[in-house]
């Protein structure tokens, strides 16, 4: 559909907070779809996203999530295609300010937005890991995609678990492309004990190796 958003929530094991994130989208004022891809989980994240009317899609095998991403691009019925995390809060009319953003610049294919820490209610413990200054650079919850864009410089790389940001920024550089900024919020990040920021920090550094190993290759 023209004016529809694909937003693909890849989930695994995140009965404790999806419904907040379900919720956020819900109350959004511009045409969506809510697509869980989930990586088989073994609580009952399934069952809260089916019960919220969401499209659900299973994995049979783990498979990341990545790999959630790409599964979620291939579903998406919308032109305009958005990912967030199971744990994360979209904003008051974020989509609709995407969307507006990038329908006053019909040259840009994907449009990053900004996003906010904030320390979960129930682990108090964790604040020192909130940064109070809204950020980028974090693709899911902020970044609104044109579909077609994957068309043309291909999907998720699944072979690693961070360094999306720097994997997708070279490989539209390499299209002769880029990410427009814009200066507003479009999702609250959520930090707590299992945010996957903080537990999978050293697989960040891995993977921003490879990619740059990667690119040193191609050259």
């Amino acid at each position: 559909m023209e004016n529809l958003i694909s937003v693909v929530i890849p989930s695994y094991n995140g009965e404790k907070y999806i419904a907040e994130t379900i919720e956020s989208i819900q109350k959004q004022d511009f045409c969506h779809e809510i697509i869980v891809v989930d990586d088989m989980s073994t609580d009952k994240t399934v069952d809260i996203a089916k019960s919220m009317g969401c499209r659900v899609i299973q994995n049979i095998e783990h498979k990341g999530q990545m790999a959630g991403k790409n599964t979620g691009i291939r579903a998406a019925s919308g032109n305009y295609w958005l990912t967030i995390d199971q744990d994360d809060i979209l904003a008051q009319n974020a989509l609709s300010m995407l969307y507006d953003e990038m329908r006053k610049n019909p040259e840009y294919k994907i449009v990053m937005a900004k996003l906010k820490n904030f320390c979960s209610p129930d682990t108090p413990h964790r604040k020192k890991f909130v940064n109070p200054t809204p950020f980028s650079n974090i693709l899911t919850g902020s970044t609104l995609f044109k579909k077609e864009i994957f068309d043309i410089i291909g999907f998720f790389r699944e072979d690693t678990i961070t360094g999306d940001v720097i994997d997708l920024t070279e490989r539209l550089k390499n299209k002769g492309l880029s990410i427009h900024k814009a200066d507003f919020i479009t999702c609250y990040r959520r930090i707590h004990d299992n945010n996957f920021g903080i537990t999978n920090q050293s697989d960040e550094y891995k993977d921003y190796a490879k990619i740059l190993r990667d690119k040193l290759k191609n050259k």
